[in-house]
């Protein structure tokens, strides 16, 4: 068996080496863009007694279409209460009346915040509140709340 590397396998290794550095770069672009970049758009929050899985980074959706994220989630020490930080795509306008859910979009997959938008004419300001709001809801709850009222019940919205 020799020890010596043949001009073939030279270059595989340079551009398998040259093709690991890409896509380290890429992960690392993608992962600091948005602190590089700043982030456009408005900052609207809520408060929720249950965020579960939740976390910054996760979606803001609007009929099922991503238009925002979550930046920041922080609990109130005084009521216990997490206010959920978010911010929004500045063409995306929320009228004031809107409510927000935390949803999950299968049932072992990542939790996301849901706005269902209101018919209020005025429309959230930036750094406005979220009035109408319900966390997360587990799945025995939900087969009961199927179970015993049609699905009816939960979040008004």
């Amino acid at each position: 068996m020799s020890m010596v590397r043949s001009k073939q396998d030279n270059w595989e290794i340079m551009v398998g080496a040259v093709v690991v550095a890409i896509a380290a770069a890429l992960a690392i672009l993608t992962h600091i863009w948005p602190q590089i970049a700043g982030t456009s758009g408005y900052d609207v929050d809520a408060k929720l007694a249950k965020t579960d899985g939740l976390a910054v980074g996760s979606e803001v959706r609007v009929s099922g279409v991503k238009v925002g994220s979550i930046t920041a989630l922080v609990l109130d020490p005084n009521n216990y209460l997490a206010t959920v930080h978010m911010n929004i795509q500045d063409k995306i306008k929320l009228p004031v009346d809107s409510t927000l859910q935390v949803m999950t979009s299968e049932i072992i997959g990542n939790p996301y915040v849901a706005i269902f938008p209101g018919k209020a004419t005025a429309m959230l300001p930036s750094q406005g509140m979220i009035a109408r709001s319900c966390g997360s809801e587990d799945v025995m709850a939900m087969v009961g709340r199927v179970g015993l009222n049609n699905g009816q019940g939960g979040c008004n919205h």
